[in-house]
């Protein structure tokens, strides 16, 4: 690949990479005193991007369950499909947790922010806190993520169910979402400068431990999803094809994970992931439903990110992550980013809120892991992206193994 097309497909994420890596070499060469004046610019950023997550999960999540063209019109594909998305989003998700719990992908750097982080997270006393608010205006409130989800669940299903009757407001919502997204692209143009600013701030505190920690993160994802790749996909094809179909189907897989880790995107990849769906012979129905769905709902890499993500935050805040509620909470995080907050526009951005919302970390530790996000990105697209193509292949035995059984 060119310089040139390396630069148009990841120039952004070049640029923030650029300005996060400068940022810690500022942090570790400035004084106290002069990194501190740097501390307003990085703070701006993150007030602008927790000013605008309230109302971006609001129109985005309710425009895209209030659009639905029809609530039948997939019958069995859709529902296989949503069954073997969970269940390998899962099943990605017990892997890295795994992981994470036998390797130490951070090394020892641990830090403590102003805001605090609690000690633990006690799943049964708090279960109707992360699903519901007592009021509404308190799902205003940045750290009542999930029920802000929930309510735009509902709320969009609700306008989907009222019909043609609700037709302008499906378009408001629509708008709305647009409207927002491109807000975020505004405040984005402001990103290098905040992130550049904020790490040097957490660099010049913390020192190089930091910047070895995301180092290692890195390598370790990269070897997870490597060895995800070369264990359960095969799995997922020889339990539709057999032994005999492994080797032929897995070099067909070549183009879609080239053409994912060049584009660095699920949705520049569809065409090839088609391309590929139909020479390894997928019904043109089941292909045709499932993969573009499964660009924009189906997201292996995202769920493994995410227990990355969550892992990362309780080494550097010094807290044990293998307990039972932390785990059964990264779980359900790591399985709503994999399915459901993968087809909404800025989903990342939820999840990582989620994230810090749902364990009560500092706010300030949000832009950390975004950071993670940005530099996995490439790989997790590749993971994304060909993951569909075996569960396609699922998809469509369990169809057929419908339809002999109703003939």
């Amino acid at each position: 690949m060119s310089v040139k097309k390396v630069w148009r497909n990841y120039r952004f994420s070049i640029l923030l990479l650029i300005a996060i890596f400068s940022g810690m070499i500022a942090g570790l060469l400035l004084q106290d005193r002069t990194a501190s004046i740097l501390k307003p610019f990085g703070t701006v950023f993150m007030n602008m991007l927790f000013t605008i997550v309230v109302p971006l999960v609001f129109f985005t999540i309710s425009s895209s369950i209030a659009s639905m063209s029809s609530r039948k019109r997939l019958g069995s594909i859709f529902g296989y499909m949503l069954l073997i998305f969970g269940i390998t989003s899962l099943i990605s998700c017990v892997f890295m947790i795994l992981g994470v719990l036998i390797v130490n992908p951070v090394g020892d750097t641990s830090i403590v922010l102003v805001d605090g982080v609690k000690e633990s997270v006690d799943l049964g006393t708090s279960i109707v806190d992360m699903f519901t608010v007592s009021e509404f205006h308190d799902l205003l409130n940045k750290s009542h993520m999930f029920p802000l989800i929930i309510f735009s669940i509902l709320f969009g299903l609700s306008v989907n169910l009222v019909g043609e009757k609700a037709a302008p407001l499906k378009k408001l919502l629509d708008i709305s979402s647009e409207v927002f997204m491109k807000f975020i692209s505004l405040i984005m143009y402001y990103a290098p400068i905040g992130l550049f600013a904020y790490f040097a701030c957490l660099t010049n505190e913390y020192g190089p431990s930091l910047i070895g920690s995301y180092a290692k993160s890195m390598i370790f994802y990269i070897v997870m999803t490597v060895l995800y790749f070369g264990l359960f996909y095969p799995l997922y094809i020889y339990l539709v094809k057999g032994k005999k179909g492994v080797k032929s189907t897995f070099k067909k897989l070549f183009v879609p994970t080239v053409t994912a880790l060049g584009t660095c995107s699920s949705l520049a990849s569809l065409p090839a992931n088609l391309e590929t769906a139909e020479k390894i012979g997928i019904e043109k129905d089941v292909r045709e439903v499932t993969l573009p769905i499964g660009a924009t709902m189906h997201m292996e890499g995202s769920s493994m990110a995410s227990v990355l993500k969550i892992a990362f935050l309780f080494a550097i805040f010094g807290k044990s992550f293998a307990s039972v509620d932390s785990i059964l909470i990264a779980v359900l995080i790591s399985v709503l980013s994999g399915v459901v907050m993968s087809g909404v526009p800025g989903g990342a951005l939820i999840g990582e809120l989620l994230i810090v919302t749902l364990y009560d970390f500092p706010l300030a530790a949000f832009p950390i892991i975004a950071t993670i996000g940005w530099l996995i990105d490439s790989p997790a697209t590749a993971l994304n992206v060909v993951g569909d193509i075996p569960s396609a292949m699922m998809v469509s035995k369990l169809v057929q193994k419908k339809e002999q059984q109703e003939i």
